[in-house]
């Protein structure tokens, strides 16, 4: 249930860790219809309080809870939001800058899953950006995954964006569902396959995604075994489909079980193409040596969804992020859902799943042994008629 049943006066949320607060609190309050102060918003940074994604992020959210939204504005620190009926439709989101689509969509999709009919969004911002997940993940890592949870969407990339000048222009179509299911991801498998999808776009020689793709296939090969499928997309963006100059890499890896686990860098002018390949494989191969069902970028995504589907659920991951604590933060604060979250010390880990070291190198299961299972009891949360 939610905290003290039915809420009038706003709950206090405290933002001092960033921007995922405030998504969260949104989020989360505009499904359970309860408002919300947000205080000392991004406090912790150099340059604090709302930027340009986060207002347009709750912009979003005002617009299909014809939520009231006080002192929204570009550096305040505190907000109020009170939002009213979830009602469906069309929606824009534009961020008018390089501000992560990925991260609008993070804030806005859970809502409309329980609207009172199906919803198209139109978003508009970067499609690849720093410090976010990138448009790719999204359609190959999170969308199946969600579908676990009886959560659905198509998803459209018209026109890619990147930084500086944004641009990127993505179509969501949602339609509703009476309630989400519980998901257990604590069995790994073994590994299936290794995917990705390496670009450029702009002026960008297409010789840049070969060299990330190709350093990322003999980081792999140095780890797990040569008979494993590496698929790696190599892609020049069509100008007409992509505005600005960039590149960049997802790989990720499937596993007999079902679980898929991706990471993610952008290139930059002082760094080699080859070390753009190593940086995001790096990062999936130490999530991989956990053994982890659940990647970096995704655990804090799914805690919501934990907390309002029916019954129980459960994850493996890796160590626990602070995305992660914060994203629990949030959600025992506005609801009565406890999360359990349990270290496994690596001598207890066989004990608990059949694990697949075999296919990995002594070298690369010694980056680290932590893993972590989070589960909680869900709300059960039901669509409001």
């Amino acid at each position: 249930m939610v905290r003290k049943g039915k809420i009038t006066a706003p709950m206090d949320i405290f933002g001092i860790a960033g921007g995922q607060i405030l998504r969260n609190a949104t989020t989360l309050t505009v499904i359970l219809n309860i408002p919300v102060r947000v205080k000392n918003i991004r406090a912790g940074r150099s340059q604090g309080g709302l930027r340009a994604q986060h207002l347009t992020s709750i912009q979003l959210l005002a617009q299909f809870s014809e939520a009231k939204l006080e002192n929204a504005n570009i550096g305040t620190t505190d907000i109020q939001f009170t939002p009213k009926t979830i009602k469906s439709g069309n929606f824009v989101g534009d961020t008018k800058t390089a501000g992560s689509i990925c991260l609008m969509m993070q804030t806005a999709i859970p809502c409309l899953l329980f609207a009172n009919g199906p919803s198209e969004l139109k978003l508009l911002g970067g499609t690849n950006t720093e410090f976010a997940p990138d448009i790719d993940y999204y359609k190959m890592v999170f969308q199946p995954i969600a579908k676990r949870f009886n959560f659905n969407f198509d998803l459209n990339i018209i026109r890619r964006g990147y930084y500086p000048k944004g641009g990127g222009n993505v179509r969501i179509s949602i339609n509703p569902i009476d309630q989400l299911t519980s998901i257990d991801l604590t069995d790994f498998g073994q590994i299936k396959r290794f995917f990705g999808r390496s670009f450029v776009a702009g002026n960008l020689p297409k010789k840049i995604a070969d060299e990330m793709a190709e350093a990322a296939k003999n980081l792999i090969h140095k780890n797990y075994s040569t008979q494993i499928p590496i698929d790696i997309e190599i892609v020049q963006e069509p100008k007409n489909k992509a505005i600005g100059t960039a590149s960049g890499i997802m790989i990720g890896a499937e596993t007999t079980t079902g679980c898929l686990l991706a990471a993610n860098a952008l290139g930059r002018r002082d760094i080699l193409a080859s070390n753009v390949g190593i940086q995001a494989t790096e990062e999936l191969l130490k999530d991989l040596s956990h053994e982890a069902c659940v990647d970096r970028y995704l655990e804090d995504q799914l805690i919501l969804l934990m907390a309002l589907a029916k019954c129980n659920s459960k994850i493996r991951c890796g160590p626990l992020s602070d995305r992660t604590k914060t994203a629990i933060y949030v959600v025992e604060h506005l609801t009565n859902v406890k999360f359990k979250v349990t270290e496994i010390p690596s001598s207890k880990r066989d004990d608990i799943l059949h694990l697949s070291t075999s296919q990995a190198s002594t070298s690369l299961l010694n980056i680290s042994n932590s893993t972590t299972i989070i589960e909680c009891e869900g709300l059960g949360y039901q669509r409001q008629l």
